[in-house]
């Protein structure tokens, strides 16, 4: 064989190769991108790129004291100012299971910087070996910032571990980056419309 038929020969079968890779199923990329969760029954592939900006209309009939709409599937958080002169996108971790998610019109009620912690009666139930209390710090599971829902036991906070943003990581909160959290905290006021869809 001469060195110009190995060439073509090699060139070949990389490309064969690497065309037999690509059309398997991706099991797993890069942190963040891509995601494979699994229950009983189903096996659902979810990818960054569902992240799209959205106008308000759809979901809300005015934009008074501002509005945030959380769309669990995508794992987004939209936030428009009441004046429409702000629009922000931010990814966000979701709860664990559908029975813990929680879906409709809700509305901030109170806004707490370095919030404290306890676990909920179902969450202590789940798991004895809870911490029943844990203060502000980097230890809290609330991050630095929270927004308190009128629905109890639901916030929308920050979180210290920057793994669960863009998963199924909570116990029916939605968690964000404590930077994003931060901002939406300067943003939303008390009596911000919230829709969790």
């Amino acid at each position: 064989m001469s060195k110009t038929t190995v060439s073509k020969v090699s060139r070949r079968a990389f490309m064969a190769g690497s065309t037999a890779l690509l059309a398997q199923p991706v099991l797993a990329q890069t942190e963040g991108t891509t995601e494979l969760e699994s229950d009983i029954s189903t096996m659902v592939r979810r990818n960054i790129s569902s992240f799209r900006s959205l106008n308000w209309q759809p979901y809300f009939s005015n934009l008074k004291n501002g509005a945030i709409l959380v769309d669990t599937t995508s794992r987004a958080l939209h936030f428009w100012s009441e004046d429409e002169s702000i629009y922000k996108l931010y990814p966000t971790s979701v709860p664990l299971s559908e029975d813990l998610t929680r879906r409709g019109r809700t509305s901030v009620i109170r806004k707490v910087e370095g919030p404290s912690w306890a676990p909920t009666p179902s969450m202590k139930k789940r798991n004895p070996e809870w911490p029943d209390f844990v203060g502000p710090g980097p230890n809290n599971p609330l991050g630095t910032h929270a927004l308190y829902l009128s629905w109890q036991y639901y916030r929308i906070h920050g979180t210290h571990d920057t793994r669960k943003i863009g998963r199924r990581s909570s116990n029916g909160c939605i968690g964000l980056y404590n930077e994003h959290i931060a901002e939406l905290f300067k943003l939303a006021k008390v009596g911000t419309q919230v829709l969790l869809i």
